[in-house]
This record gives C-alpha cells, sequence and structure tokens, in this order.
C-alpha cells in the first residue's frame, strides 16, 4: 500500500466515523441559521468540520486545511500555505437538504498538491455510500472499481441533472422552455452529483457556480472513472484556484460532445 492509498484509507475511516457521530443523530433534529451569503448553516456543519480538522491535523500536521466553514480570509491564507498540500472539505454538503430532513446530503473532500487533486472522497451517510478516487489509479465505489458504461443514448433521450439556480437567465430559460432531454433532476448536493454521473444515475449535468469543497472530490472521481467535463466557456473545471467554476459533464464521450454542441461549448 503506497502513501496516498494509506492516506484514503485512513480518510474513509475518519469521515464515515465523523459523520456517524456528528451528521447522522442531528438528521431531522437540527435548526438551521442563514450565512451572509444567503446559504443556509446548522450546528452539524461545524461540529463536522471542527471533528475532521481536528482528526487530519493530528495525522498530519503539515497539511494545511480548507473548510467551508472557514472566513473566505482563512480559506485564502490557508490555501496559499500549501507548500505541503491541502485538504479541501465541505463537511456538509446539501445543507439544506439536510436541514429540511431531505435524504439527500453528502461529506466531501479532497487532497490537493502542487495544483494536483490528488485524492478525493464522497460519502453518503444515509446510504453508506463512499465514492473515492486517487489521481491515476481510478475510481470506487465501497471499495468496487466504478468505471462509467459507455451507452448510446442520445441527449434527447437522457436524464439531465441541472442546477437552474446558478445559470444565466436566458440559459435557465431556454433550458426550461426548449429542454435536449427526456427529464430534469436537481438533488441539492454538487460533490453527490458528479459521483451519481459517474455511476450512471444521470447522464448529463451542469452547474453554473460550484466552489472548490463542492466540485474538487467529485470531479476527480468522474474523471477517473471514465467520464468527461469542462466549463460553460469550454476551459477545465479544476484549475488548481480557490474560485468558482461553472460545470457541465457527462459519462459517455458522444453523449458528452452532444450536450456541449447543444450548450455552444467549443471543446
Amino acid at each position: 500500500m503506497n502513501e496516498l492509498d494509506s492516506k484514503l484509507a485512513r480518510l474513509k475511516n475518519i469521515v464515515a466515523e465523523c459523520a456517524g457521530d456528528e451528521i447522522i443523530p442531528r438528521f431531522q433534529r437540527v435548526s438551521a441559521a442563514v450565512k451572509q451569503d444567503g446559504s443556509i448553516i446548522t450546528e452539524a456543519d461545524f461540529a463536522m468540520q471542527n471533528r475532521v480538522k481536528s482528526a487530519l491535523q493530528t495525522l498530519w500536521p503539515e497539511i494545511a486545511f480548507v473548510g467551508e466553514e472557514m472566513s473566505a480570509e482563512e480559506q485564502q491564507r490557508q490555501f496559499a500555505q500549501s507548500q505541503h498540500g491541502v485538504w479541501i472539505l465541505d463537511p456538509l454538503d446539501g445543507t439544506s437538504n439536510f436541514a429540511a430532513a431531505v435524504p439527500f446530503f453528502s461529506v466531501s473532500m479532497a487532497l490537493i498538491q502542487d495544483g494536483d487533486v490528488l485524492l478525493g472522497l464522497v460519502y453518503d451517510p444515509l446510504r453508506d455510500e463512499m465514492f473515492s478516487a486517487i489521481k491515476g489509479h481510478g475510481a470506487f465505489l465501497n471499495n468496487q472499481e466504478l468505471t462509467v458504461k459507455p451507452f448510446s443514448l442520445p441527449l434527447q433521450n437522457s436524464i439531465g441533472v441541472i442546477d437552474f439556480k446558478r445559470l444565466d437567465k436566458d440559459l435557465a430559460g431556454k433550458l426550461a422552455q426548449q429542454a435536449p432531454y427526456a427529464s430534469q433532476r436537481s438533488f441539492g448536493s454538487v460533490a453527490l452529483d458528479w459521483c451519481w454521473i459517474a455511476a450512471g444515475r444521470g447522464h448529463v449535468y451542469l452547474h453554473g457556480k460550484q466552489k472548490l469543497w463542492d466540485y474538487a472530490a467529485g470531479w476527480l472521481i468522474l474523471h477517473e472513472a471514465g467520464g468527461y467535463s469542462c466549463t460553460l466557456e469550454g476551459e477545465p473545471v479544476y484549475t488548481g484556484q480557490l474560485q468558482s467554476r461553472s460545470a457541465v459533464a457527462a459519462a459517455d464521450k458522444n453523449l458528452f460532445q452532444e450536450w456541449c454542441q447543444w450548450l455552444n461549448i467549443s471543446l
């Protein structure tokens, strides 16, 4: 077992244990507050972040840490001091679902070093599904290899996983009035969206603005499983920066190209 394999194995245990202690007991039993940006926050977000951060700093004190529930200034400072790598954590991705007792949320964690996402995991504590990947070594779901299955499904027969809230109004209106896919879903956890596309639980994906802690792990998992993605500008989604990015994705190459063509993206 190499160093990254060992790290990932320990991370899986940490995340699953912390989620079992800090997230699951609070589900359907927690009140929510509203942050300055309008998003929802609960005590489970803070409790999970603090538990995971403490465990990481005990095991790997040299690695910096960026969590969603840190201030923007602290996130920038930690990200800039990542010469030994940086953990990127979303302690509860899908907080609004969690607060409303909707059973779709996850924990997302990635390790970034020298500009590369080296490993990522996304854990769904309700379904006990652990998606994971190490750069160059494939993706897994509960330790079973996760490989996208190419299919001859045209865009018009596909399921679109679409987040309308953060899209340009013209594009959102066009999608609503002239939907190119057969049906549409919006689940509410970016990290799981990426993983579900990799697992074939949706066919094309679109999100207008997601943050690094939302997508870093899921992006790696989809690509290690054999999937495809870009931004609405046709650029790579992950660029080694902390800034938010749009995301267009699909598991199947032909479907991805058809989706990008409909969106007027030049690849």
